[in-house]
């Protein structure tokens, strides 16, 4: 068992992106394997995000490219073997590539939330105790205080994507070297904290669009 902490953890956003390209097909295997458009520009080990797609499960997922052969991409990470999960022909959709990353600095305190499994619990009439079954889980969030700099290339990041409000890939990379990658939608408060004696912060909120992706290289 090894316990670790997050202090050292990086935590960048995506800023350019490659050109949106179709999906026409992905494959029930493990990992799937993603038909792209000719031209579509992803190498392997690439990062891409799925903008689109007929499986909720992949749909704004943020994921690595396994061994590209020609138009074909895995995957990497992602079983998409179950048909009663990833109904067979209906994954398609859309995919960039992810070019550029500007890290988030002067980051004072970070807090994750939401993901806390959802029940419907019952009871039968002829029964003394209730009994549950899981349902939905509720939305994950992440809230970052951020030292107040306008001057930072962060800063920047953070209001452009603020003011647009649309998708934008997020790496969180950890001591170890793993890193975590989502999609989330960024919003920043623009009016730092007033409070005496301590340093102004910004509040910046990421609502992530799908669960996770982790790799270990």
């Amino acid at each position: 068992m090894t316990i670790r902490i997050p202090n050292g953890s990086l935590i960048h956003m995506g800023t350019v992106y490659g050109a949106t390209k179709a999906m026409s097909a992905v494959s029930n295997a493990d990992p799937g394997v993603a038909t792209l458009e000719a031209s579509h520009g992803i190498a392997t080990g690439e990062i891409f995000e799925v903008l689109t797609s007929g499986w909720s499960r992949l749909d704004g997922k943020v994921i690595k490219a396994g061994t590209v052969a020609t138009n074909d991409v895995p995957l990497a990470g992602v079983n998409t073997t179950s048909t009663s999960i990833y109904a067979a022909g209906s994954g398609v959709g859309t995919v960039r590539e992810v070019s550029t990353w500007v890290q988030i600095t002067q980051i004072l305190d970070s807090n994750s939330n939401g993901g806390e499994q959802q029940f419907y619990e019952y009871q039968l009439l002829e029964a003394d105790a209730q009994r549950r079954i899981p349902t939905v889980k509720t939305a994950y969030g992440l809230t970052l205080t951020v030292g107040d700099d306008a001057s930072l290339a962060g800063y920047s990041a953070l209001e452009s994507a603020n003011d647009d409000r649309s998708q934008r890939a997020v790496r969180v990379t950890f001591p170890d070297g793993s890193k975590l990658y989502f999609s989330a939608i960024w919003t920043l408060n623009k009016m730092p904290s007033l409070t005496v004696n301590t340093a102004m912060a910004l509040q910046v909120t990421l609502s992530l669009l799908n669960e996770p992706m982790r790799y270990t290289s």
